[in-house]
């Protein structure tokens, strides 16, 4: 699923309703009806709904709501937050239905002294601002916010939690954002939505489809992808009734060290997990009872030394080469990682204590072979490309990283990041 900016995403709305083609209130008609279909499946009628309905389309869609649920016998109250007298025209469509077509309470909020009694077994919907917005929220709209927060109910955020950009909220006053329980986003999920320091404010979201133009979508650019099954399933390769262990591949895992064997158990079985054919450890000659006992199927090469790393050999044998689980910081073992650096013609990932030998010797990063595959946790790749004020410059900086030095990261977390020299990045959603 590709990951698009606010923007980007503005344009794909208006070639749906230009080519599909749907008018703007039938669009907005649709996706209300999908945010009624999953309030409908997950609450029921004894809850009464308070919906804070700002004056552009995200409140537009907040009142198309309302009036499909009061179809359905539930007990919505739609509350203006009246920051402007300009609403745009679906908006004001919506409003003539709502009030036509049923006796739904409409109050407008022009000082926060007007602010409701929220029942605590309510539900609120946050229907205030869209993924448009470009400034922090200010006046009355943060105090509405700031007052929302407060309460105990459930939060539904309509789209993107009003208050959040979409993408980048370093400047942002984290104050004024909704801290929603669920957020309805249409169609794709905001880059926003992968950073942890978000998660407080989208809670736990779901993706709606609302019927946007599949063309445009193909033909739209992006550097992101929220990786799917359906990315990933055609990448697994299916065995054949003849097929054997040497046709899927011989890796090499070099790690381990005295008192953390277990890494490279780990990391073994994680290998065959994966599908390969063969896969050959080289350990310290003092691990090979663990190995051997935990991971029978793997095969052992013994260092010279009996507790640590000190060699690597030759990998010209091997399909593909892994350094670092367990493997500690010595000073044999990084001569032994800058060896396998400057004669290494095999894929290589680097991982773990490997990732820290590099972070202690930064020229060696010039050394990496093309397409390396460094897979650290958030500190191992602060320690290798410096700190980070937020998860966005975090992300501007790997992706750099990866294309300076022609490498792929793999940056490990909730949605685990990975990124290209190329400048393609994709979120693995399963961690």
């Amino acid at each position: 699923m590709k990951i698009f900016s606010t923007e980007q995403i503005k344009q794909i709305d208006e070639y749906t309703i230009i080519h599909e083609p749907v008018s703007s209130v039938n669009l907005m008609e649709r996706a209300a009806n999908q945010l009624f279909k999953w309030v409908i499946s997950r609450f029921d009628r004894k809850h009464h709904i308070y919906i804070f309905a700002g004056p552009g389309n995200n409140g537009g869609d907040g009142l198309a709501l309302a009036r499909m649920l009061s179809f359905e016998r539930y007990k919505p109250e739609v509350f203006f937050v009246k920051l402007t007298s300009q609403t745009s025209k679906d908006w004001e469509s919506n409003l003539k239905r709502l009030k036509n077509e049923t006796e739904v309470p409409f109050k407008s909020i022009v000082t926060i002294n007007q602010f409701p009694d929220i029942a605590e077994e309510g539900i609120i919907i946050d229907a205030i601002f869209g993924s448009g917005l470009s400034r922090p929220a200010e006046g009355l709209a943060a105090e509405i916010i700031r007052k929302i927060n407060k309460c105990h109910s459930a939060k539904i955020s309509i789209d993107i939690p009003s208050g959040l950009f979409g993408e980048d909220n370093s400047t942002n006053n984290c104050e004024n954002i909704i801290n929603a329980d669920f957020t309805l986003a249409f169609q794709f999920p905001k880059l926003a939505f992968m950073f942890p320091e978000n998660e407080k404010f989208t809670g736990e979201w779901t993706i709606l489809p609302i019927g946007l133009d599949h063309g445009i979508i193909e033909r739209t650019g992006t550097q992101y992808t929220f990786l799917d099954n359906s990315l990933v399933s055609p990448l697994i390769q299916p065995r054949n009734k003849f097929d054997h262990k040497g046709i899927f591949g011989h890796g090499l895992l070099i790690g381990g060290s005295y008192g953390k064997m277990g890494a490279v158990v780990l990391g073994a079985k994680a290998s065959l997990r994966t599908g390969i054919g063969l896969i050959t450890c080289h350990i310290p000659a003092g691990g090979n009872l663990i190995l051997q006992c935990s991971v029978p199927e793997a095969m052992a090469i013994h260092d010279r030394s009996e507790k640590l790393i000190s060699a690597t050999g030759s990998p010209d044998n091997y399909s593909a080469v892994g350094f670092g689980p367990g493997i500690g910081t010595g000073p044999e073992t990084q001569n032994a990682l800058h060896d396998l650096l400057l004669k290494c013609n095999k894929p290589l990932v680097i991982d773990a204590d490997g990732l820290n030998i590099l972070s202690q010797n930064k020229e060696w990063l010039e050394l990496l072979p093309s397409g390396t595959v460094l897979t650290p946790h958030p500190k191992e790749f602060e320690r290798l490309a410096g700190e980070s004020p937020d998860s966005y410059s975090r992300l501007k900086k790997q992706s750099e990283f990866s294309q300076r030095f022609k490498c792929i990261v793999v940056l490990k977390g909730a949605y685990t990041c990975i990124t290209a020299p190329d400048g393609h990045v994709w979120f693995n959603n399963t961690g």
